[in-house]
């Protein structure tokens, strides 16, 4: 018993989000940091539990990590952002019905100081290949999840291969938004991050937005229902509901409310078809 409970002690919080009791009508859903971090959820889930009595538990891991519990059937929905990635796994047949959900963007952040000289550039890749150039500190999330994929885009288009500088000015953090970001304020260097969960960042030491605005920084996310032909376990029609929901008049309206210090950060899809 005392192994048992040790056991479930040490279940991630994350788990038990949502509020909802073992018989209670639940679906799980995986999703990322940035969503979790960003005060999103605590925003979103309530108005759809309170519209459907369906609660809502959330796995929130980077977005590689998401869709590797998905392929084992752990959750009944994705809620993720890369899109390359997110076609993959329904065309291996783990997902169906993707839809677009919301978008916002990623900013590089740094040191007000800024050492690469990169404050005002609207182009990423000339920012990362400044960075590279002088060898500033720079964090990376280092875990596979959807802002570690698009930084490592940005490095390729910039013709920059940091690994193997990795130890030294290129720091693989290996966590989720909210901890790169405090890495990046104790090192006063540079990293990349979804706008949503900088803008809920409190401890940004010298940290500020110095490059902004370039298309290939927009941020889509999208929701996948976890094939149930592939895991009969899932809860395909409560799933359904909570993706209705979401990319519904109501979700939408709920994405669109969504504020951090009165700063929209998400901006809904438009309804399909439109």
């Amino acid at each position: 018993m005392n192994c048992l409970r040790r056991a479930f002690l040490l279940l991630p919080l994350t788990l038990l989000a949502g509020g909802a009791r073992a018989e209670d009508r639940f679906i799980t859903l995986a999703s990322t940091t940035s969503t979790e971090n960003s005060g999103l959820f605590s925003h979103l889930i309530p108005k759809f539990t309170e519209k459907t009595g369906i609660f809502v538990r959330i796995i929130a891991v980077g977005t590689g990590q998401a869709m590797k519990i998905a392929e084992r059937g752990d959750p009944d929905v994705l809620l993720v952002h890369d899109r390359k990635s997110e076609d993959k796994f329904v065309a291996d047949g783990f997902g169906i019905d993707r839809r677009d959900v919301m978008a916002n963007d990623f900013v590089v952040v740094g040191p007000a100081a800024d050492p690469a000289g990169i404050a005002g550039l609207r182009d990423v890749a000339e920012a990362f290949r400044r960075i590279a150039a002088v060898a500033s500190p720079f964090v990376s999330r280092g875990d596979d999840s959807g802002t570690h994929k698009a930084e490592l885009r940005h490095w390729k288009a910039a013709g920059v291969d940091p690994k193997p500088a990795s130890g030294t000015w290129y720091r693989e953090a290996g966590s989720g938004m909210g901890a790169t970001l405090n890495t990046a304020a104790a090192m006063d260097g540079y990293t990349l991050a979804d706008r949503a969960t900088w803008a809920s960042f409190g401890n940004r030491g010298t940290l500020e937005v110095l490059v902004e605005g370039d298309p290939k920084l927009f941020n889509p996310y999208g929701v996948i229902l976890v094939n149930p032909a592939r895991h009969a376990h899932v809860k395909e029609a409560d799933a359904r509901a909570f993706m209705d929901w979401l990319t519904g008049p109501e979700g939408r309206a709920a994405i669109a409310s969504f504020r951090v210090d009165g700063q929209q950060v998400f901006f809904a899809a438009p309804p399909a078809g439109s």
